[in-house]
């Protein structure tokens, strides 16, 4: 390892990075480096707007691609190498507009119905039923669940922030019975693997696609479609977008407020949060 990887590790670890933020900033910076054939410290910022268009023009890179090169290596030269400004410009192709495919709840229904794993139906029910990321979901731990108060504890999720979510009674019940027949001691849902880790992301993408597929559903999307579906469909129950944007875990109300293009009709009411899956019947 060089010494400005070390440095660069060392400044991301200081300010609580996520271990995907940190691959994704490291990859950038590796990325450049092989672009100019020399140290990122050798580089000088004249040089450094040849290859932002490069990545744009020659390697057609998607814009949100090209703003996570962007941010690493302009998190390398501001905080570890230290330059007083960092004046590169990104231009990219405006983004398009597009309203992505909403899982219905007879959909979502399908989905948990297709999938016979014991686990792997819990994991799904889990992220539809508590609006849950990828990461959050496979990182969960046994003491994660509060069950005196029907709450959930995620820990360090997305932006390093702990909250916590409300389980409602359907899916705490199921919780309590998929703890009695599988009987999880560290991990909620641990890897098959002997490594004594949780399932990795890949698995649980993986396990949504292949009961998607079983439930002969071709809507665009993967396992983040779940907590879509969650989102519209407290919305659409009367979930105030302010509450939904807490229990998301969303730092911008602008992000919560997408969701409100699958119900142009909606406004906010005072109808609390909803228990989702007793809402698309009995458990098959």
């Amino acid at each position: 390892m060089t010494p400005l990887r070390k440095k660069m590790i060392q400044a991301m670890r200081q300010r609580g990075f996520s271990p995907r933020t940190h691959k994704s900033y490291l990859a950038a910076v590796a990325d450049l480096a092989r672009y100019f054939h020399k140290s990122p410290d050798k580089i000088v910022a004249s040089e450094l707007q040849s290859y932002f268009d490069y990545l744009v023009q020659d390697r057609n890179l998607s814009p949100a691609s090209c703003r996570v090169y962007l941010n690493g290596v302009r998190f390398l030269y501001l905080k570890v190498l230290e330059w007083p400004s960092f004046d590169v410009e990104l231009v990219v192709p405006k983004r398009s507009q597009r309203i992505p495919e909403l899982l219905t709840r007879a959909d979502v229904k399908g989905i948990l119905a297709a999938c016979h794993n014991p686990k792997h139906k819990m994991l799904l029910e889990l992220t539809y039923g508590c609006g849950l990321r990828v990461s959050e979901v496979v990182n969960l731990r046994v003491r994660d669940i509060d069950g005196d108060r029907c709450l959930l504890r995620l820990v360090q999720a997305k932006g390093a922030k702990d909250r916590m979510v409300p389980l409602p009674a359907t899916l705490l019940q199921r919780l309590r019975g998929y703890w009695t027949l599988c009987r999880p001691d560290q991990w909620l849902f641990p890897s098959s693997r002997a490594t004594g880790g949780p399932i990795c992301i890949t698995t649980a993408q993986r396990i949504f696609t292949n009961a998607k597929r079983r439930a002969s559903i071709d809507k665009i999307g993967g396992i983040h479609s779940l907590r879509h579906a969650y989102a519209t469909h407290q919305l659409e129950d009367g979930l105030p977008v302010h509450e939904l944007q807490r229990l998301l875990g969303h730092g911008n109300l602008q992000s919560t407020e997408r969701y409100l293009h699958w119900l142009p009709g909606c406004c906010d009411s005072k109808r609390g949060y909803s228990d989702l899956l007793a809402h698309i019947g009995a458990r098959q």
